[in-house]
């Protein structure tokens, strides 16, 4: 394996499995009901708000990523969901599977030999598939991190 083979299987890695952190995507499944429209006096968000900022700002990321015309949402209004709990029943379900589905679609690029981790995009200004992939999986642990804080504020209130 030479070395940006080995760089891959890092960011795949990174991107999706539980190394340093907990599994994004089983964590995103397994959260209670009950409280994903709750929040803690203390906690600018709920889980609901907190799961689809997540959704927006990763599918953003990708379309920045693979689109030369994607506009990206107004900062920060359009990356931040004004209602606290998710609308109906399904609504976490369906959230929780588009952002799957952009993931898989992030670490099908990475793993792609043919797309160069390095080149800068021909859009933007100057970012690469590689930047565009750590700065997904920092910002996905970043708010997982305060996801599986705000289940265990709740869970113990």
């Amino acid at each position: 394996m030479d070395n940006i083979d080995s760089l891959r299987t890092h960011l795949f890695n990174l991107l999706t499995k539980a190394e340093a952190h907990v599994d994004v995507i089983s964590t995103l499944k397994d959260f209670p009901q009950e409280l994903r429209g709750r929040k803690p006096q203390s906690s600018p968000h709920t889980p609901w708000q907190l799961l689809e900022h997540m959704r927006i700002a990763q599918w953003d990321i990708l379309r920045f990523s693979v689109d030369p015309k994607h506009a990206s949402p107004k900062w920060p209004d359009e990356y931040w969901p004004k209602a606290s709990a998710p609308p109906g029943d399904k609504a976490w379900d369906e959230s929780v599977r588009s952002f799957e589905t952009d993931l898989n679609e992030m670490v099908a690029l990475v793993r792609d030999k043919k797309r160069d981790l390095f080149a800068p995009f021909l859009h933007g200004d100057g970012q690469t598939l590689l930047r565009e992939a750590l700065l997904l999986a920092d910002h996905n642990a970043y708010h997982l991190g305060q996801l599986v804080l705000l289940r265990r504020t709740l869970e113990n209130a």
